[in-house]
């Protein structure tokens, strides 16, 4: 096993706890009678797939869902129901992220994610403390901007070749198991934490393995 120099984190389910039966919840709220149905863990379905691979804009996904629903739905409703799957972020997670970095780990994130969700995970409210999650990574990968998503393994691709750094020095950590298969199919190292519990220290046998 080579030296792991690089972490590439997935951002729901292990950076941030999820919980996707509030954002359910929240777009039945809005009047979207199969949230359940539309919505998913790891990859959204339909109108909320196509906005989290990029397809369509914040905008375009507003006006969709207006029609959806039979009623003009605001921005800030869209921005309501996608944050609902964010249920914490814990300190724990914060802290091992200041750590590693300041070990010398590159931290990246690799995110199936939209517009509405990153308004408020790039904004200075994301922490509590006035950092965006950019304050905590060296860079950003999100599928609605790349027009990719896991687990296709080209999004995987992409960020290797965009950071120039070798699978054998690089740990994965998602709580998707396809995902993490994805990953492992690349020669990346792969971790897969259950949403909400604490990997902080499992992390690290990971990283003293020689």
């Amino acid at each position: 096993m080579g030296k792991i120099k690089h972490i590439i984190f997935d951002l729901g389910g292990v950076i941030l706890t999820l919980d996707p039966n509030q954002a359910v919840r929240r777009f039945e709220e809005i009047g979207v009678k199969d949230a359940a149905q539309r919505l998913d863990s790891y990859t959204q379905h339909g109108l909320f797939g196509d906005l989290e691979h990029g397809l369509i804009t914040a905008e375009e996904f507003r006006k969709s869902l207006s029609e959806l629903v039979g009623r003009e739905v605001s921005h800030k409703e869209c921005a309501y129901g996608w944050q609902g799957y964010a249920l914490e972020l814990p300190e724990r997670n914060k802290h091992i992220l200041r750590k590693l970095r300041s070990e010398g780990y590159r931290l990246v994130l690799l995110s199936n994610t939209n517009p509405y969700m990153m308004e408020w995970v790039s904004s200075p409210d994301f922490d509590g403390e006035g950092h965006p999650v950019e304050d905590y990574m060296d860079a950003c990968y999100l599928s609605y901007k790349l027009k990719l998503m896991k687990p296709d393994v080209a999004f995987f691709r992409k960020v290797l070749e965009a950071e120039q750094i070798s699978p054998d020095e690089t740990l994965f950590l998602d709580d998707g198991p396809r995902n993490v298969e994805a990953a492992a199919s690349l020669g990346i190292h792969t971790m897969q934490p259950i949403n909400g519990e604490d990997w902080t220290k499992e992390i690290y046998d990971y990283l003293n393995k020689e």
